[in-house]
């Protein structure tokens, strides 16, 4: 029994661990992923992905979609999945990592970062494409990409589905080169239907949180109809055009 106890002790310090270095947007876990809202999503699809091989085989995620349809709500719970499953795993807010970028090529911290980048086993990159970038920091974003080529999983949500990221990129062959290496063989999620932030659920009971008990941690429910956390979230406008900026919430 003391060994078991000091074993779940270990194994949750080193899942908090991991936790705290993704940075997740939002609390979320794929045991609270709503499947009764209408929006094209298979719950078959979500429990193959939930079981993290596609992580293991370093394969690629893009899970496109329209504004509140719950992508990044998605993103999340795949990613806790894999930090559950051992997996070093960080996200970020698309325009934040090129801010990033910029900053680190201004002072000379940028191989630092893709370092960072290119040593775990999932980048999450949320809201692709909602904030026009330069060439030189696609061409920074193309050596991430080509850094994890084959050896590390990259997840990436955006509004717009790859048909229209050449438009986006401007640049035709780094746009080619970017498609190449996260298209070919990645698992697709392709959402639709209104926003799910019209149909929250209203009166929910107190229940264990499943995000929480699966982490030990206990806590109260954070559903996937939940409001997303402060900072760096952003509510896209209704028609938003490619690289138009978002309005802060």
């Amino acid at each position: 029994m003391l060994v078991e106890r000091q074993w779940l002790w270990k194994e949750n310090r080193a899942l908090s661990t991991r936790l705290k270095y993704a940075k997740l947007r939002q609390p979320a876990c794929v045991e609270d992923i709503d499947y009764r809202h209408p929006r094209g999503l298979q719950r078959s699809v979500m429990e193959h992905l939930s079981g993290c091989d596609w992580i293991r085989y370093a394969q690629n995620c893009i899970i496109t979609g329209p504004t509140g349809a719950g992508k990044s709500y998605l993103a999340c719970a795949l990613a806790q999945k894999a930090c559950r499953d051992g997996h070093r795993t960080v996200y970020f807010y698309a325009p934040k990592l090129f801010r990033e970028i910029q900053a680190g090529q201004a002072d000379g911290s940028l191989p630092a970062l893709l370092k960072k980048l290119a040593n775990v086993n999932l980048l999450v990159i949320d809201d692709f494409g909602l904030e026009k970038a330069n060439a030189a920091l696609y061409r920074d974003f193309l050596e991430i990409l080509d850094d994890r080529h084959l050896t590390a999983s990259t997840l990436i949500t955006s509004q717009f589905p790859p048909s229209r990221w050449h438009e986006l990129i401007g640049d035709a062959t780094v746009a080619d080169a970017i498609l190449d290496r996260l298209i070919h063989g990645s698992h697709r999620i392709e959402l639709d239907g209104d926003s799910m932030r019209k149909h929250r659920d209203k009166g929910m009971g107190t229940h264990q949180d499943p995000c929480a008990f699966a982490a030990g941690l206990g806590g109260s429910p954070k559903g996937e109809d939940l409001k997303e956390k402060k900072g760096d979230s952003v509510v896209p406008q209704a028609g938003l055009r490619l690289g138009q900026k978002p309005t802060r919430s």
